[in-house]
């Protein structure tokens, strides 16, 4: 099935105390490109996604971006700094002993406060509190970041399939209508031969008027011209062309450079029919054909 290289898909899901959400969207490139964009704490995964994209696409600028955020404290151990505390109680205790008895008195200012200093005051002393955070689990994380890209993976391949469908039709009815104007041109080709012998005589017999024509001469002469205009071989190729061109549109690989090979050759087999027929109606078919066939190349650039 063909598919159209530009893209997006998103998968998102709450999983083992983490957000996760992975976007993947790319645009148009001869080859494959894959940029991955991940917290930095989880930069040892960007192979993996890498890979598994490689899986399901071959050509395109590929952006991978991963977001990790924590849903709750699982994942932070916060404990209570004993030796900070301890050594507030301890100044504590220790000054408390130079006043007053069951009193502190400032000694600069002279303000009493309390001699014992609730849990709230303690509270709002620095350090009081140690925040370890847990060592993640790199197997646990892996495995629910490459389950969240299958899922954004799956939605962007079915949005590439989606367009790539649009594109196919788009050029196998381009393609036909080349293929009909191929054949209109087949049909009027021979015809050619005979209107250039008779201009041939017409003219012969205004310039010699009553000295006889050489009959010989006139139809050795379009025979010479039957031959140089002759086409026969650019229409077949350029049927052949066509032909593949379609079958290619069927197929379930890449196929976006073979496509591109063969709108080259139906160009180049085109542009002979035109240097070789010299006939305004023709001409006119070949640069409607030429025409069909640049809107071609232009969606096949497009194409996977």
């Amino acid at each position: 099935m063909i598919r159209s290289m530009t893209g997006y898909g998103r998968g998102q899901k709450q999983i083992d105390g983490r957000d996760i959400l992975v976007e993947i969207k790319s645009v148009n490139s001869r080859f494959l490109e894959q940029i991955v964009r991940i917290p930095r704490n989880y930069t040892w995964l960007e192979e993996e996604l890498k890979s598994l994209v490689k899986t399901k696409v071959s050509r395109g600028k590929i952006e991978i971006s991963v977001t990790i955020t924590l849903v709750d404290g699982k994942k932070a151990d916060i404990k209570v700094n004993d030796e900070i505390v301890r050594g507030y109680l301890e100044a504590m205790r220790n000054y408390n002993e130079t006043v007053q008895e069951g009193e502190f008195y400032h000694l600069e200012y002279d303000n009493r406060i309390p001699a014992q200093m609730e849990w709230a005051s303690l509270l709002h002393l620095p350090d009081i509190f140690r925040v370890e955070k847990i060592q993640d689990d790199e197997e646990e994380i892996r495995r629910d970041v490459l389950e969240v890209t299958e899922q954004a993976l799956e939605n962007f391949v079915a949005m590439r399939q989606t367009e790539g469908e649009k594109l196919s039709e788009d050029v196998r009815n381009r393609a036909e209508y080349i293929n009909s104007q191929v054949n209109l041109i087949e049909q009027k080709a021979p015809e050619l031969t005979q209107k250039y012998r008779e201009r041939l005589y017409t003219k012969l017999s205004e310039i010699l008027q009553s000295t006889a024509i050489d009959e010989q001469r006139i139809l050795t002469e379009a025979a010479i011209f039957s031959e140089k205009t002759a086409v026969d071989e650019e229409t077949v190729r350029l049927k052949s062309h066509i032909s593949q061109l379609k079958n290619l549109l069927g197929q379930k690989e890449s196929v976006g450079r073979k496509l591109d090979f063969l709108v080259q050759e139906m160009n180049r087999e085109v542009n002979t029919i035109g240097s070789k027929i010299q006939d305004v109606e023709i001409t006119a078919v070949v640069v409607d054909m030429k025409s069909e066939i640049e809107k071609i190349r232009e969606q096949i650039q497009n194409i996977e």
